[in-house]
Protein backbone atom coordinates (compact mmCIF):
# COMPACT_ATOMS: atom_id res chain seq x y z
CA UNK A 1 0.00 0.00 0.00
CA UNK A 2 1.24 3.56 -0.65
CA UNK A 3 0.85 6.46 1.70
CA UNK A 4 0.16 10.40 0.60
CA UNK A 5 0.92 13.06 3.29
CA UNK A 6 -2.05 15.90 3.96
CA UNK A 7 -0.31 19.45 3.73
CA UNK A 8 -3.08 21.66 3.83
CA UNK A 9 -3.48 24.31 6.23
CA UNK A 10 0.01 24.34 7.14
CA UNK A 11 2.32 27.53 7.36
CA UNK A 12 3.48 28.28 3.71
CA UNK A 13 7.30 28.45 4.57
CA UNK A 14 7.07 24.74 6.01
CA UNK A 15 5.54 23.36 2.41
CA UNK A 16 9.14 23.20 0.58
CA UNK A 17 10.64 21.27 3.49
CA UNK A 18 7.97 19.07 4.51
CA UNK A 19 7.55 17.77 0.94
CA UNK A 20 11.28 17.40 0.73
CA UNK A 21 11.01 15.28 3.64
CA UNK A 22 8.00 13.06 2.80
CA UNK A 23 10.00 11.85 -0.26
CA UNK A 24 12.88 10.98 1.92
CA UNK A 25 10.60 8.78 4.17
CA UNK A 26 9.06 7.50 1.20
CA UNK A 27 5.92 8.98 0.99
CA UNK A 28 3.75 8.38 -2.50
CA UNK A 29 2.94 12.13 -2.78
CA UNK A 30 1.87 15.10 -0.83
CA UNK A 31 -1.72 16.92 -1.14
CA UNK A 32 -2.73 20.21 -0.82
CA UNK A 33 -6.41 21.50 -0.75
CA UNK A 34 -8.32 24.28 -2.54
CA UNK A 35 -10.89 27.16 -1.84
CA UNK A 36 -10.60 30.19 -4.50
CA UNK A 37 -12.09 32.28 -1.33
CA UNK A 38 -13.54 32.05 1.83
CA UNK A 39 -16.16 34.49 2.84
CA UNK A 40 -16.74 35.47 6.17
CA UNK A 41 -19.84 33.99 6.24
CA UNK A 42 -20.96 30.58 5.28
CA UNK A 43 -24.17 29.59 4.84
CA UNK A 44 -24.15 25.97 2.47
CA UNK A 45 -24.17 22.88 4.89
CA UNK A 46 -20.53 20.98 5.08
CA UNK A 47 -21.23 17.82 3.79
CA UNK A 48 -18.44 15.44 5.97
CA UNK A 49 -19.74 16.82 9.40
CA UNK A 50 -22.97 15.56 11.54
CA UNK A 51 -24.00 19.13 12.04
CA UNK A 52 -23.52 20.39 8.70
CA UNK A 53 -20.73 23.01 9.75
CA UNK A 54 -17.22 23.32 8.68
CA UNK A 55 -14.62 23.58 11.04
CA UNK A 56 -12.48 25.55 8.92
CA UNK A 57 -12.96 29.41 9.02
CA UNK A 58 -11.80 32.28 6.78
CA UNK A 59 -7.79 32.85 8.01
CA UNK A 60 -7.32 29.34 7.64
CA UNK A 61 -4.31 28.90 4.85
CA UNK A 62 -5.11 27.86 1.34
CA UNK A 63 -2.37 29.16 -0.57
CA UNK A 64 -2.29 28.69 -4.79
CA UNK A 65 -2.59 24.97 -5.58
CA UNK A 66 -0.52 25.83 -8.33
CA UNK A 67 2.05 28.07 -7.50
CA UNK A 68 2.55 25.64 -4.32
CA UNK A 69 3.06 22.10 -6.21
CA UNK A 70 5.34 23.78 -8.38
CA UNK A 71 7.50 25.27 -5.90
CA UNK A 72 7.73 21.45 -4.09
CA UNK A 73 8.07 19.76 -7.44
CA UNK A 74 11.03 21.82 -8.06
CA UNK A 75 13.12 20.48 -5.40
CA UNK A 76 12.61 17.37 -5.58
CA UNK A 77 12.73 13.88 -7.89
CA UNK A 78 10.53 11.10 -7.22
CA UNK A 79 7.07 12.14 -4.42
CA UNK A 80 4.02 12.88 -6.63
CA UNK A 81 1.30 15.87 -5.85
CA UNK A 82 -2.18 16.23 -6.06
CA UNK A 83 -5.30 18.29 -4.92
CA UNK A 84 -7.86 17.07 -2.40
CA UNK A 85 -9.95 18.73 -3.61
CA UNK A 86 -9.57 20.99 -6.17
CA UNK A 87 -12.84 22.86 -7.00
CA UNK A 88 -12.61 21.98 -10.31
CA UNK A 89 -16.63 23.70 -12.06
CA UNK A 90 -15.43 26.91 -10.30
CA UNK A 91 -12.61 27.37 -12.57
CA UNK A 92 -11.96 28.84 -16.42
CA UNK A 93 -11.40 25.69 -18.09
CA UNK A 94 -8.61 26.79 -20.63
CA UNK A 95 -6.73 28.62 -17.80
CA UNK A 96 -7.13 25.24 -15.81
CA UNK A 97 -5.66 23.47 -19.11
CA UNK A 98 -2.64 25.57 -19.87
CA UNK A 99 -1.85 25.23 -15.83
CA UNK A 100 -1.63 22.41 -15.09
CA UNK A 101 -0.38 20.51 -18.47
CA UNK A 102 2.85 23.12 -17.45
CA UNK A 103 2.61 21.96 -14.11
CA UNK A 104 2.86 17.97 -15.47
CA UNK A 105 5.02 18.97 -18.17
CA UNK A 106 7.67 20.75 -15.61
CA UNK A 107 7.45 17.92 -12.86
CA UNK A 108 7.82 15.12 -15.19
CA UNK A 109 4.42 13.86 -14.97
CA UNK A 110 4.39 14.10 -11.01
CA UNK A 111 1.17 15.80 -10.85
CA UNK A 112 -2.17 14.15 -10.07
CA UNK A 113 -5.37 16.57 -10.73
CA UNK A 114 -7.45 15.63 -7.54
CA UNK A 115 -11.26 17.28 -7.90
CA UNK A 116 -14.28 17.51 -7.07
CA UNK A 117 -17.75 19.50 -7.48
CA UNK A 118 -17.12 21.84 -4.64
CA UNK A 119 -19.95 22.02 -1.82
CA UNK A 120 -19.60 25.65 -0.80
CA UNK A 121 -22.70 27.39 -2.75
CA UNK A 122 -21.61 30.55 -1.53
CA UNK A 123 -18.29 30.81 -3.30
CA UNK A 124 -20.10 29.70 -6.45
CA UNK A 125 -22.19 32.51 -5.99
CA UNK A 126 -19.52 35.19 -5.54
CA UNK A 127 -17.66 33.63 -8.29
CA UNK A 128 -21.19 34.17 -10.52
CA UNK A 129 -21.11 30.73 -11.68
CA UNK A 130 -23.94 28.46 -11.24
CA UNK A 131 -23.81 26.10 -8.26
CA UNK A 132 -26.87 23.98 -9.65
CA UNK A 133 -25.07 22.90 -13.18
CA UNK A 134 -21.43 22.13 -11.40
CA UNK A 135 -22.06 18.59 -11.99
CA UNK A 136 -22.53 18.25 -15.93
CA UNK A 137 -20.08 21.23 -16.18
CA UNK A 138 -17.41 19.28 -14.32
CA UNK A 139 -18.19 16.84 -17.14
CA UNK A 140 -17.51 18.38 -19.77
CA UNK A 141 -14.40 20.37 -18.53
CA UNK A 142 -12.80 16.74 -17.96
CA UNK A 143 -13.87 16.35 -21.70
CA UNK A 144 -12.25 19.72 -22.66
CA UNK A 145 -8.97 19.19 -20.36
CA UNK A 146 -8.39 15.93 -22.15
CA UNK A 147 -8.58 17.11 -25.26
CA UNK A 148 -6.41 19.96 -24.55
CA UNK A 149 -3.69 17.50 -22.68
CA UNK A 150 -3.30 15.54 -26.00
CA UNK A 151 -1.91 18.54 -27.88
CA UNK A 152 -2.08 20.29 -31.36
CA UNK A 153 -5.59 22.08 -32.46
CA UNK A 154 -8.77 21.33 -30.61
CA UNK A 155 -12.58 22.14 -30.68
CA UNK A 156 -15.59 21.42 -28.73
CA UNK A 157 -18.96 21.96 -29.08
CA UNK A 158 -20.88 21.15 -26.23
CA UNK A 159 -23.63 22.41 -23.16
CA UNK A 160 -21.27 25.04 -21.68
CA UNK A 161 -17.94 25.14 -23.87
CA UNK A 162 -18.36 25.99 -27.74
CA UNK A 163 -15.00 26.79 -29.50
CA UNK A 164 -13.46 26.78 -32.73
CA UNK A 165 -9.76 24.96 -33.20
CA UNK A 166 -7.19 26.57 -30.65
CA UNK A 167 -4.17 25.27 -29.18
CA UNK A 168 -2.80 25.30 -25.74
CA UNK A 169 1.03 24.74 -25.85
CA UNK A 170 3.30 22.99 -24.86
CA UNK A 171 1.23 19.94 -23.74
CA UNK A 172 1.86 17.56 -21.22
CA UNK A 173 3.74 14.23 -22.80
CA UNK A 174 0.88 12.60 -21.23
CA UNK A 175 -2.53 12.65 -19.80
CA UNK A 176 -2.57 14.40 -16.71
CA UNK A 177 -4.42 11.62 -13.69
CA UNK A 178 -7.52 12.72 -12.74
CA UNK A 179 -8.49 11.81 -9.15
CA UNK A 180 -12.34 12.53 -8.66
CA UNK A 181 -13.75 12.99 -5.28
CA UNK A 182 -17.69 12.75 -3.65
CA UNK A 183 -18.81 10.42 -1.70
CA UNK A 184 -22.62 10.74 -3.41
CA UNK A 185 -23.98 7.77 -6.23
CA UNK A 186 -23.44 9.95 -8.87
CA UNK A 187 -19.74 10.89 -7.77
CA UNK A 188 -18.75 7.14 -7.23
CA UNK A 189 -20.16 6.57 -11.06
CA UNK A 190 -18.27 9.75 -12.01
CA UNK A 191 -14.82 8.65 -10.65
CA UNK A 192 -14.92 5.03 -11.95
CA UNK A 193 -16.56 6.12 -15.40
CA UNK A 194 -14.44 8.98 -15.70
CA UNK A 195 -11.45 9.12 -13.61
CA UNK A 196 -8.01 7.68 -12.77
CA UNK A 197 -9.25 7.51 -9.65
CA UNK A 198 -11.05 8.32 -6.16
CA UNK A 199 -9.70 10.31 -3.37
CA UNK A 200 -12.41 9.46 -0.21
CA UNK A 201 -13.21 12.29 2.42
CA UNK A 202 -12.78 9.92 5.23
CA UNK A 203 -14.86 6.55 5.80
CA UNK A 204 -14.41 4.13 8.84
CA UNK A 205 -12.97 0.65 7.87
CA UNK A 206 -16.42 -1.52 7.61
CA UNK A 207 -17.04 0.99 4.42
CA UNK A 208 -14.49 0.62 2.68
CA UNK A 209 -15.43 -2.81 1.44
CA UNK A 210 -18.57 -1.73 0.34
CA UNK A 211 -17.04 0.70 -1.71
CA UNK A 212 -14.43 -1.01 -3.34
CA UNK A 213 -16.94 -3.54 -4.44
CA UNK A 214 -19.07 -0.77 -5.99
CA UNK A 215 -15.92 0.55 -7.66
CA UNK A 216 -15.22 -2.98 -9.42
CA UNK A 217 -19.39 -3.26 -10.57
CA UNK A 218 -19.41 0.39 -11.48
CA UNK A 219 -16.02 -0.08 -13.98
CA UNK A 220 -16.87 -3.55 -15.12
CA UNK A 221 -20.31 -1.82 -16.35
CA UNK A 222 -18.29 0.89 -17.94
CA UNK A 223 -16.04 -1.53 -19.68
CA UNK A 224 -12.96 0.39 -17.64
CA UNK A 225 -12.43 -2.66 -15.03
CA UNK A 226 -9.08 -3.32 -17.29
CA UNK A 227 -7.52 0.18 -16.63
CA UNK A 228 -5.70 1.21 -13.78
CA UNK A 229 -7.53 2.92 -11.01
CA UNK A 230 -6.35 4.53 -7.28
CA UNK A 231 -8.13 4.40 -4.39
CA UNK A 232 -6.85 6.95 -1.54
CA UNK A 233 -8.76 6.60 1.03
CA UNK A 234 -8.99 8.51 4.69
CA UNK A 235 -10.11 6.70 7.08
CA UNK A 236 -12.31 8.18 9.87
CA UNK A 237 -10.62 5.99 12.38
CA UNK A 238 -7.15 5.97 14.61
CA UNK A 239 -4.44 4.15 11.61
CA UNK A 240 -4.03 0.99 12.64
CA UNK A 241 -1.83 -1.30 10.72
CA UNK A 242 -4.09 -4.40 10.49
CA UNK A 243 -6.52 -2.30 9.14
CA UNK A 244 -4.38 -0.83 6.34
CA UNK A 245 -3.08 -4.31 5.73
CA UNK A 246 -6.80 -6.01 5.58
CA UNK A 247 -7.99 -3.40 3.41
CA UNK A 248 -5.14 -3.28 1.17
CA UNK A 249 -5.37 -7.09 0.42
CA UNK A 250 -9.28 -6.17 -0.37
CA UNK A 251 -8.06 -3.48 -3.38
CA UNK A 252 -7.42 -0.11 -1.46
CA UNK A 253 -4.12 1.29 -3.32
CA UNK A 254 -3.53 4.16 -0.83
CA UNK A 255 -4.03 5.44 2.92
CA UNK A 256 -3.44 8.65 4.04
CA UNK A 257 -2.27 10.51 6.65
CA UNK A 258 -4.36 13.22 8.12
CA UNK A 259 -3.31 16.63 7.99
CA UNK A 260 -1.24 18.02 11.35
CA UNK A 261 -4.10 19.86 12.52
CA UNK A 262 -5.59 16.72 14.21
CA UNK A 263 -2.75 15.76 15.35
CA UNK A 264 -1.19 19.25 16.22
CA UNK A 265 -3.36 21.74 16.05
CA UNK A 266 -3.40 24.57 13.35
CA UNK A 267 0.00 25.75 14.17
CA UNK A 268 3.10 23.48 14.67
CA UNK A 269 6.42 23.68 14.53
CA UNK A 270 8.29 22.19 11.05
CA UNK A 271 10.14 19.47 13.81
CA UNK A 272 6.98 18.88 15.23
CA UNK A 273 5.51 18.08 11.73
CA UNK A 274 8.60 15.65 10.62
CA UNK A 275 8.28 13.77 14.30
CA UNK A 276 4.27 12.89 12.99
CA UNK A 277 5.92 12.24 10.01
CA UNK A 278 8.56 10.36 11.21
CA UNK A 279 6.48 7.80 13.45
CA UNK A 280 3.54 7.48 10.73
CA UNK A 281 6.87 6.35 8.28
CA UNK A 282 7.78 4.05 11.07
CA UNK A 283 4.72 2.25 11.71
CA UNK A 284 3.12 2.42 8.57
CA UNK A 285 5.36 2.67 5.52
CA UNK A 286 8.27 0.46 6.58
CA UNK A 287 6.10 -2.64 7.08
CA UNK A 288 4.52 -2.67 3.89
CA UNK A 289 7.87 -2.23 2.07
CA UNK A 290 9.21 -5.58 3.96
Amino acid sequence: MKFWQMVNWIEVDQLIPLAQFAEELGFEGVMNSDHAIYPEQVHAPYPYSPDGKAMMSPDWPYPDCWVTIAAMAAVTRRIKFSTSIYVLPLRNVFELAKATGTLALMSDNRFILGAGLGWMKDEFDIYGVDFRTRARRTDEMIDVLRKFWDGGMVEHHGEFYDFPKVQIAPEPTQQVPIFLGGASAPALKRAATRGDGWIGAGNTPDEVPGILAEFKRLREEAGRAHLPFETLIGLSTPPDLDTFKRLHEQGMTAGISYPFYFSLGLHSSLDDKKRVMEKFAREFIRPFES
